[in-house]
């Protein structure tokens, strides 16, 4: 595939996931500014703090579908599976994070994260993540701990599954947890710690 292509379907990657969704749903939801409320983040999360699960859920679904179209399309429809569906592949999450829309200031990207993986492996990648996700935030009172948690498994996950037919999985997961620790940077200036509810049930 010529270099050409490639830096189209990175531009078409990001632009997609440059929209933010999440802002947009809140104001259709009558909700205002969601980057008002909350954590400030543009993303579902503060459209459910603002405005319910109503409107949160077609907010984590655009979210998501913003990633894993462009991502899909690239592997599964012109079939990228070389070294250069990592940009491609990176690029949904890189909008959301930096959104032009936005004077350059995205959300953590979690709902993208989940979207490219389901554009690359259809529900294998979003269920195990899921599911790790949920481990993580059941365990650890910090979200970013519980994602960097999760993302560390979900590797895990990749490397049996799926770097051994295509090693460009392994790229796409490390640019994709550079991403994310960035978005939850903050988090990590204190050290992890284990919910206090769960540290009772195994004090009784």
């Amino acid at each position: 595939m010529d270099i050409g292509t490639t830096i189209l379907l990175i531009f078409f990657g990001y632009l997609c996931g440059s929209i933010p969704f999440s802002v947009l749903v809140g104001r259709l939801a009558g909700a205002g500014d969601i980057r008002l409320v909350g954590d400030h983040n543009p993303g579902a999360t503060n459209v459910l703090r603002a405005a319910g699960w109503g409107w949160a859920v077609p907010a984590i679904l655009l979210d998501f579908f913003k990633g894993a179209l462009p991502v899909g399309m690239a592997w599964f429809y012109i079939g990228i599976h070389s070294w250069a569906l990592a940009p491609i592949a990176l690029a949904p999450v890189a909008g959301h994070i930096w959104s032009p829309w936005l004077r350059f200031r995205g959300g953590k990207a979690v709902a993208t994260t989940f979207g490219i993986w389901g554009g690359l492996t259809i529900g294998a990648g979003p269920t195990i993540l899921g599911l790790l996700i949920g481990i993580g935030f059941s365990l650890l009172s910090s979200s970013g701990w519980a994602v960097l948690l999760a993302f560390c498994g979900f590797g895990v996950f990749l490397w049996r599954e799926f770097v051994g037919t295509n090693p460009v999985f392994a790229w796409i997961w490390a640019g994709n947890m550079i991403l994310l620790v960035w978005t939850h940077r903050r988090d990590f200036g204190s050290r992890p710690r284990i919910r206090s509810g769960l540290l009772a049930r195994f004090r009784k």
